[in-house]
């Protein structure tokens, strides 16, 4: 049961653009005032005060327990790694207080019936609301990380299939592709008359305003279609409903309450490669490496509960079939990195590296960055 000695901090991502981060306030304002025996906290991953690490420490000192809820839609690096991370660091430092993480709102049916109450308006205001010649574009931030990216395709799948429109795509402002023009030029090949662009953030910010400057372009540059746009997701009950039922199941321990095992797996990765993604704190305890073939990890000492996962790996490496190791992974879906290593390890150490054993042109150090896009909602 939620008491006056718990609190819960909702994370949000933070906008460059402070009307975005305006909304969020006001959105744990409204929260506040249906739950008021709940004290409800805020703090922001990047871009706005405070921050995710003052803000877990703040609400760690005052609190027998902090329930940790993120009000982002689609979890990549921010959900997955910077947040658990920031959690480890305040346990450490508060290892009386209790501190839970639930997961984000994910794709789910309480997003789908928003969509969808989004796409009736939109039609409403079309001259000719015929789903056989609109066709519907949902439009998310983009992200390095696959599993984001799925989300968005599972939501886009749902609409179509629960629905009478004929063509439902994805299109994304950044980061990956298809992007939204992309998309746009093949509807139109298709046939279509009118579009329905349906923006999957929850708040107002850079992102937002970009992407109606977009669609006014597509009207000058598609002169004979209908272009209608709707509002990021905002303050729709569906949201304050999924927040609250986040925190219910946070307390009640229930079956998939928590983000599993604070997202290790994940990170897992990452920290394998020497990674991390934080934006003001580093680790004050390094456990010592175990051998590649048995990584063991162990959470929340502090809190008495310890569990291990043992993991087998096993890394083919094309310049050295018997002793290298090959890692490729993405991570960091806020951030848009993509990380390539080649690693060649001697198992013997009987040798020196040589050439076929360098880190080459995919180094440690080679980074893409896409950083116009890190502003974008808690997407």
């Amino acid at each position: 049961m939620i008491s006056s000695d718990d609190t819960i901090l909702i994370v949000g991502h933070g906008s460059r653009e402070d009307s975005g981060n305006q909304e969020i306030l006001a959105f744990a304002a409204q929260w506040q005032a249906q739950l008021p025996e709940w004290r409800i906290r805020v703090c922001f991953i990047e871009f706005a005060p405070p921050s995710l690490q003052n803000g877990l420490m703040d609400a760690a000192r005052e609190s027998r327990r902090v329930l940790v809820v993120p009000l982002i839609l689609n979890a990549a690096g921010h959900v997955k790694m910077e947040v658990p991370e920031a959690i480890e660091q305040a346990r450490l430092a508060h290892p009386r207080t209790e501190i839970l993480l639930a997961p984000h709102l994910t794709a789910c049916d309480p997003i789908l019936a928003l969509l969808r109450r989004r796409l009736r308006k939109a039609m409403n205001a079309l001259d000719m609301p015929d789903p056989t010649t609109t066709g519907v574009i949902l439009l998310g931030r983009g992200s390095s990380d696959r599993g984001a990216n799925g989300d968005m395709a599972k939501m886009a799948r749902w609409l179509l299939e629960e629905g009478d429109h004929e063509l439902v795509d994805l299109a994304f402002t950044g980061i990956t592709w298809p992007r939204l023009e992309r998309v746009v030029q093949r509807q139109a090949l298709l046939g279509m008359r009118q579009i329905v662009v349906l923006p999957y953030y929850l708040y107002t910010g850079t992102l937002m305003q970009r992407i109606h400057r977009q669609v006014d372009h597509l009207r000058l540059q598609y002169p004979q279609m209908r272009f209608i746009c709707s509002e990021h997701f905002g303050f729709e009950p569906e949201i304050f409903a999924l927040m609250t039922q986040r925190i219910l199941d946070l307390d009640a321990n229930k079956p998939d309450s928590r983000l599993p095992c604070d997202g290790c797996s994940y990170r897992e990765l990452a920290h394998e490669a020497g990674h991390g993604h934080s934006h003001e704190h580093t680790h004050a305890v390094a456990a010592p490496q175990a051998p590649r073939e048995q990584v063991v990890h162990v959470h929340g000492l502090a809190q008495g509960q310890a569990h291990a996962h043992a993991h087998a790996h096993a890394h083919p490496h094309p310049h050295d079939r018997e002793h290298g190791h090959e890692h490729g992974h993405e991570h960091g879906g806020e951030h848009g990195h993509e990380h390539g290593h080649a690693h060649g390890h001697s198992h013997d150490h009987g040798h020196p590296h040589s050439l076929d054993h360098a880190h080459g042109a995919h180094g440690a150090d080679d980074h893409s960055h896409a950083g116009s896009t890190r502003e974008g909602q808690t997407a």
